[in-house]
């Protein structure tokens, strides 16, 4: 019992002084903890690029009754898919050789291409037919068409990559007009954004095509070539190019 009590009169004495020779700083209280809100949602990601030069809009609101599919592995690109529906609203996916993944923009077809893709459909009573469209020589190394129609509850595909008959073969190549197009306008839009230095270069292979008559209705291209002329981010020989083919265009359509 003497023991312990000389222990507490030690600990007390110990504690008197440390209270006499400063303040004992007290044990820190821990922060309340609390969990960090998740950051804002930023703009949906659109795959890496500008948005679709074309101005349309989005063709989740139309049923698709038109298909095609341009297949060639090697090519720069080596599928093609289109889809739109009777007024010309609809979208394209395309694979861009060594991309990873497919890009889809809208697409905004003119009546004149609707026109022309109804005009040999009908010629070639295309849901009635059986007729296998294919020549008898292959000519696979420069690419495979699948086209489907549906209309009224009907739908037929044919299959072929080169055709004798006339009207199978305008409407093969009136659908890589179309790819030729779109597959264009992305490359273009990619570069007046980021590399305005190809454009010069691609406004040359938008000639091409137009002279060789590899775009569906020309004319049509007039308000995008338009703004492109007047876009200052672009060489001075590329905005030129484009018030050319404007002037070009213009005149054939009158």
């Amino acid at each position: 019992m003497l023991f312990l009590g000389c222990l507490s009169m030690n600990a007390g004495a110990q504690s008197h002084k440390a209270n006499k020779t400063g303040k004992v700083t007290p044990a820190p209280t821990p922060a309340a903890s609390s969990t960090p809100k998740p950051p804002a949602p930023g703009p949906g990601k659109k795959n890496g690029r500008p948005g679709n030069a074309t101005g349309s809009t989005s063709a989740s609101d139309h049923v698709p009754t038109y298909f095609y599919e341009f297949s060639r592995p090697g090519f720069d690109y080596p599928k093609v898919l289109i889809e739109h529906d009777q007024s010309g609203k609809g979208k394209i996916s395309f694979e861009k050789n060594g991309a990873s993944e497919m890009i889809t923009d809208p697409i905004d077809l003119t009546p004149a291409t609707i026109g022309n893709i109804d005009k040999m459909l009908t010629e070639l009573d295309f849901l009635n037919s059986t007729e296998n469209y294919q020549t008898e020589h292959d000519f696979s190394n420069m690419g495979n068409v699948t086209i489907t129609y549906k209309k009224a509850g009907r739908e037929r595909t044919a299959k072929y990559n080169w055709s004798d008959n006339k009207d199978a073969k305008a409407l093969m190549d009136e659908y890589k007009r179309i790819g030729y197009e779109y597959t264009w306008r992305f490359e273009i839009g990619i570069a007046r954004q980021n590399q305005p230095l190809q454009t010069p270069g691609l406004m040359d292979q938008l000639a091409s095509y137009i002279n060789r008559g590899e775009i569906s209705d020309p004319p049509h291209l007039v308000p995008f070539l338009t703004e492109l002329s007047n876009d200052e981010r672009l060489p001075l020989i590329a905005r030129n190019h484009a018030g050319k083919l404007v002037r070009q265009l213009q005149k054939q359509d009158k």
